[in-house]
């Protein structure tokens, strides 16, 4: 029997409108499939919706950063660790998500794929700490968000 993801999405906060869930599992699940990884077993990963002040906590807790983030991933898997069990946990932020679209000029539903995506990438190994692993990183993310049949989430903006 081929092994399982199973997705958990917990909404902390009210301001995130209702029926994410699905579009949430997809997002995971497309950016497991485009990672170049397969599970080894079942397999487990959570995500929180919450809101900027609970991001911003978490943010200080486990990075030593006081501010509010988009998207905060905390793998529970190492580099060369099956990927199977807990994998890891997924925080975003509203506030900070719709801000980002905003300014962006992309619709809510593309940027919060997008950071979905992008998370469960670091949940998996992926950075972007140095540019040849950002470059790698975004084309991975890039790829996965056109199979889902969204745009380049990095179209007209510089490398990070």
């Amino acid at each position: 029997m081929k092994p399982a993801l199973t997705i958990d999405v917990a909404i902390e906060s009210g301001r995130w409108p209702a029926g994410l869930e699905p579009l949430a599992e997809k997002a995971l699940r497309a950016a497991l499939d485009g990672s170049g990884y397969v599970l080894s077993g079942d397999a487990e990963i959570s995500v929180l919706l919450t809101d900027d002040a609970r991001q911003r906590e978490l943010n200080r807790q486990w990075r030593g950063k006081d501010s509010a983030t988009n998207v905060l991933s905390f793998p529970q898997i190492g580099p060369d660790d099956a990927i199977e069990g807990m994998l890891g946990d997924i925080a975003l932020a509203h506030e900070t998500l719709v801000r980002e679209a905003e300014a962006l000029s992309k619709p809510f539903e593309d940027h919060f794929v997008h950071l979905l995506v992008h998370g469960m990438l670091h949940i998996l190994g992926f950075d972007h700490e140095i540019r040849q692993e950002a470059l790698v990183m975004e084309s991975h993310e890039t790829d996965i968000m056109l199979e889902l049949g969204y745009p380049d989430p990095y179209d007209g903006q510089e490398p990070q």
